[in-house]
């Protein structure tokens, strides 16, 4: 049976119902990391609150992705400060900026650190949330009362936030290019606390991430496009929480590929999805969602760096044991991977061998499910047949990070 990315991730997410979250009353006192979450059912009408761990002091690495993988944390240790984070939410219009509800919000955002707070709640809070999109967080309920301690902004956050004048796009890109955690970025952005004045607006934090994503990205592409191209294949590998990652860097001028395969996650399911786009970019949404524009932008990050232009074919596997956290699985482990010291290859056939030799899923399947690894393999007159011993190690799940 044909099943899309988006139906089988429902699946994925559903079977994470059986985990627990924290459990906590009607009132409670903590530390937010500084961390808020911004729904999007019913825009401009969203639910819209802060996220409050029920312990006191600093609790930054419970919302703080960049520290994640590069430190080693397994998957259970990061899914449990997640369940730890309880979500307040109150039903805001996103062009509601002025009301003292949101300005707490912000306030929390542009927080220097972790930051004190106080709520009660309608109802004691319940459930857990799991998404390919955003990060999981625990229990959640309306909120009758919130409220905050004073905290020291962080300054580049302070500066664009009275720059009433300055465009959102601008914003993002200024504090990337200063250095700020992706994170901090996108959370000031969800929260409305950047762009011109009147056009502020409370962003749901899920369509947050990728739009942050996507004008980095954009920025750093038109950088790289006028640099020159490498002049060696070259993979970087990786592999972390489930997930064992292949970035293929072709001597060409820019193209993106994006293929992920999921492997016995729910049972004997083989699935792979897969998306590209040529040098001109890519019209409408990728149909694979936000870790497309993730692991795009994490791949060009590097290639600023260097300085330097190519083609780049990514592949993905998530095998037993993998369970859906967000986009930052996505754009943390790609980052990593880019850190690792790149493999050269005298062509494609030998980089595709080595993928052979570690990849779960035979690489033919990788071929035939593709568009530009396949175009590339013909033009340098390979076959699937060049492929056709490819080991196959069931079981494999690699949960710390591979150096």
């Amino acid at each position: 049976m044909i099943i899309g990315k988006g139906a089988y991730l429902r699946q994925l997410t559903a079977a994470t119902t059986q985990m627990r979250s924290v459990e906590v009353g009607k009132e409670m006192t903590g530390s937010s990391p500084p961390s808020v979450f911004i729904g999007s059912w019913n825009y401009p009408d969203v639910l819209a609150g802060p996220m409050i761990a029920p312990v006191h002091g600093d609790t930054r690495i419970m919302d703080r992705p960049e520290e994640w993988i590069c430190g080693n944390l397994t998957q259970d240790e990061i899914i449990g400060y997640r369940m730890n984070l309880v979500r307040g939410k109150r039903m805001t219009n996103a062009g509601d900026l002025g009301n003292r509800f949101v300005e707490k919000l912000q306030e929390i955002v542009l927080a220097n650190g972790s930051i004190e707070s106080e709520a009660a709640f309608e109802s004691a809070p319940a459930g857990l949330s799991f998404s390919e999109e955003h990060t999981p967080f625990g229990p959640s309920a309306p909120l009758e009362r919130f409220e905050i301690e004073a905290k020291r902004w962080d300054p580049s956050l302070e500066k664009v936030f009275y720059d009433t004048d300055l465009t959102a796009r601008n914003a993002v890109l200024d504090l990337h290019r200063s250095g700020l955690a992706f994170s901090s970025i996108q959370k000031a952005f969800s929260a409305g606390t950047m762009g011109r004045g009147p056009r502020r607006r409370l962003v749901p934090t899920r369509w947050s991430i990728t739009a942050c994503d996507t004008m980095i990205g954009d920025r750093l592409l038109s950088e790289v496009k006028k640099c020159p191209v490498i002049d060696t294949i070259r993979m970087h590998e990786f592999a972390s929480l489930h997930n064992r990652y292949a970035v293929i860097l072709l001597p060409t001028a820019w193209e993106y590929e994006w293929t992920e395969a999921f492997l016995h996650v729910l049972g004997t399911e083989e699935y792979v999805f897969s998306d590209h786009e040529g040098f001109r970019g890519k019209t409408g949404y990728s149909p694979l969602g936000g870790c497309y524009y993730s692991c795009k932008m994490s791949v060009l990050e590097a290639l600023a760096r260097e300085h330097r232009q190519a083609g780049a074919i990514i592949l993905r596997e998530a095998l037993p044991g993998y369970v859906p956290m967000g986009v930052f699985n996505v754009r943390e482990n790609v980052r990593s991977a880019m850190r690792e010291p790149a493999t050269e290859f005298e062509d494609l056939r030998s980089a595709l061998a080595r993928i052979s030799a570690t990849f779960t899923l035979p690489v033919q399947r990788f071929i035939t499910e593709t568009t530009l690894l396949r175009e590339s393999l013909r033009q340098r007159q390979c076959t699937l047949s060049d492929f056709a011993v490819s080991p196959v190690k069931r079981g494999f799940a690699p949960e710390a990070s591979a150096r």
